[in-house]
């Protein structure tokens, strides 16, 4: 395990123990007669989410600029899905889409998943192991384009890099 490996491994650890340490606070009130059963509880949630989602590396500078791109194409979006709805004709076009992964398994994919559904006329129908299927209210965009433009900044929220993708529809 090298150094900076171990020092991740750490703040992880430790940034979810003061996590888990204010939840126990906010919903105990405060009371410190609760951290006789707190502590156990503390310690066993720590252990719970390293086994069920263990540390990745997570640079808060990318997710701080992936806030404004996922607000623009989130308010973009639902202005496009409310013109379709209120729109006489209801121009819809739905298709389903299989995107190719780049990104590893785990936290990753997962962010990227569910940023996929949370932005209007998207929805992630199938996850695989290196593909996801989305269903898309208007097939005849260039949706690649915009879900590899998601994949590559949820890629360097990670510390990852990814290989750009001609992708045709």
């Amino acid at each position: 395990m090298t150094l900076i490996k171990a020092r991740t491994d750490w703040l992880t650890l430790a940034s979810r123990g003061i996590l888990f340490s204010l939840i126990w606070y906010v919903l105990t009130g405060g009371a410190i007669a609760s951290w006789w059963i707190g502590v156990p509880a503390v310690l066993l949630a720590i252990l719970s989410s390293t086994l069920l989602l263990p540390p990745a590396s997570f640079i808060w500078h990318e997710f701080l600029r992936f806030l404004p791109f996922f607000l623009v194409r989130s308010l973009a979006g639902g202005a496009d899905v409310a013109w379709r709805a209120f729109h006489p004709r209801m121009p819809i076009a739905p298709k389903l889409i299989e995107y190719p992964l780049q990104l590893p398994s785990g936290l990753p994919q997962v962010i990227l998943v569910n940023t996929v559904n949370l932005l209007p006329g998207t929805l992630c129908a199938e996850l695989g192991e290196q593909y996801m299927k989305v269903h898309v209210i208007d097939g005849q965009k260039d949706c690649l384009s915009e879900l590899e433009a998601l994949e590559q900044h949820v890629a360097r929220i990670f510390g990852k890099s990814l290989n750009i993708i001609e992708g045709d529809q």
